[in-house]
């Protein structure tokens, strides 16, 4: 599928492309309602439906991925009930090996993510991944979600990258197109993120579900 000759450098998304996408979506529709209520006194069924309102409505933005952001909003601890459920934290399939395989082709790997700086540390304590990479960035240093026309030249001004050259990995169609947009050359989309999760179709990008199907590792 890639001819590794024409890519320099691997920007990779975290949550649903390296890590698992079930430790969030575990977090966000159920602990987090569950612990809601708890704390506010009142019906799981009214807390899922008081936060499903208020997360819907910041979906995509900069505050939508911001713990900090839910903490005042909702006037929890949210950082501190984020790591409640950290035992589910876990690399998708064949994730070190890629990364190892991109060392050895000597290629630039870096992890772009939207993932706020509390729960990325978390998560890199817990994973290590940051061993195989060769840089991070967090959308929140840049003032833009991935979803943002206003996120890919700041991360090209801030790391340097040949959008001809880079291949881009991730489980957002909407981060997808805006880096297709930017002028990103090769694309991936995962198809299964949540390992809980259905397969999906995925139609506007070439798409995989193993890395091995992009790398013999």
């Amino acid at each position: 599928m890639l001819d590794w000759h024409d890519i320099d450098t691997v920007l990779l998304d975290m949550d649903g492309t390296l890590l698992d996408l079930h430790y969030d979506t575990h977090f966000w529709l159920t602990h987090l309602p569950r612990r809601y209520a708890e704390i506010r006194g009142i019906p799981l069924d009214r807390a899922q439906t008081e936060l499903g309102a208020q997360i819907a409505a910041r979906r995509g933005t900069l505050e939508w991925y911001c713990l900090n952001f839910w903490s005042r909003e909702l006037e929890l601890d949210v950082a501190a009930l984020y790591r409640e459920t950290a035992d589910r934290i876990a690399l998708r399939p064949q994730t070190e090996e890629f990364l190892g395989g991109l060392r050895k082709l000597n290629k630039r790997a870096m992890l772009v993510t939207n993932a706020h700086p509390d729960g990325l540390g978390h998560k890199l304590e817990i994973t290590g991944i940051d061993r195989w990479l060769d840089g991070i960035v967090t959308s929140h240093e840049l003032n833009h979600a991935k979803e943002s026309a206003h996120f890919w030249p700041a991360l090209r001004e801030h790391i340097g990258f040949d959008p001809a050259r880079t291949l881009f990995v991730d489980d957002n169609e909407s981060v997808l197109t805006a880096a297709r947009d930017y002028g990103i050359a090769y694309l991936l989309c995962i198809r299964q993120p949540d390992s809980r999760g259905p397969m999906r179709d995925i139609t506007d990008f070439p798409a995989i579900h193993r890395f091995d199907e992009i790398m013999a590792i």
